[in-house]
């Protein structure tokens, strides 16, 4: 970059340092990663900025969320007047709570509807984990190593990819493929910053292809592996609010 200084000159601001390369990670230290941050994160709190594509538009928002592995989930969806959606889910079932409507949803937690409120189309455990900055893999399924990838085919067939190009053995996308080898759904880690659990990933990027949908979420100030109460996980049908099917939710 050229900068003029008073008396007319140029000058050169010196260079800046090349990075070092990434580094060609063992298949057993990336393995071993796996399943050490699986164990290091198990809850989380925090607040977080939420950018949504889909075929329907773009908007955003934020959101308030409450993790507890592996099969607790709590969105709290924010305006400056308050709640406008509080979702909850656990292994028994979900609810959703829509203030302005009235309006009060309780149903299984299938893959379909957990979708319905999440935009994730993947099984309750696998959504809790990607919300925990860890992609949603078995450590211990057959895999195959290229490069700075593991491909991980519990099925016996390529399924789960994960890449490494970081400075740390951590991964910074995944993606899954569905029978006809299209990329179902991915994700990519970006801003991994230390935090007393471990190294968290700030930034997180959703995308399933198929769909033309894309979310982008940044966490803020996360806090992880604090007790969370379990009726945080549950809802109660407030008076004079009308309880509806869930096919009533859009997709």
């Amino acid at each position: 970059m050229l900068l003029i200084g008073l008396g007319g000159c140029a000058t050169v601001s010196p260079p800046s340092a090349p990075k070092p390369p990434i580094p060609e990670w063992e298949s057993n230290k990336l393995i071993e990663s796996i399943k050490q941050r699986d164990e290091q994160f198990r809850s989380l709190r925090a607040l977080v900025q939420v950018d949504y594509t889909g075929p329907e538009g773009k908007h955003g928002f934020q959101e308030a969320v409450i993790v507890q592995r592996p099969d607790r989930l709590r969105l709290d969806t924010l305006t400056f007047l308050g709640a406008i959606l509080i979702f909850t889910a656990s292994d028994k079932e979900i609810i959703g709570y829509h203030p302005r409507e009235g309006v009060f949803v309780r149903a299984r937690p299938t893959r379909e509807n957990l979708r319905r409120y999440t935009q994730i189309p993947l099984e309750l455990q696998e959504i809790t984990m990607l919300l925990m900055g860890l992609p949603p893999v078995e450590a211990g399924a057959p895999w195959k190593q290229e490069g700075n990838t593991l491909v991980l085919s519990p099925n016996g067939r390529k399924r789960d990819v994960l890449t490494f190009e970081s400075h740390q053995p951590v991964p910074t996308k995944w993606e899954r493929f569905n029978d006809d080898g299209k990329v179902e759904l991915s994700a990519q880690f970006n801003d991994y910053a230390s935090t007393p659990a471990g190294i968290f990933p700030l930034g997180l990027i959703m995308e399933a292809p198929l769909q033309k949908k894309k979310l982008g979420i940044r966490y803020k100030e996360p806090e992880f592996n604090g007790a969370i109460p379990p009726e945080q996980f549950t809802q109660q049908i407030p008076a004079h609010v009308k309880e509806v099917p869930i096919e009533a939710v859009g997709d």
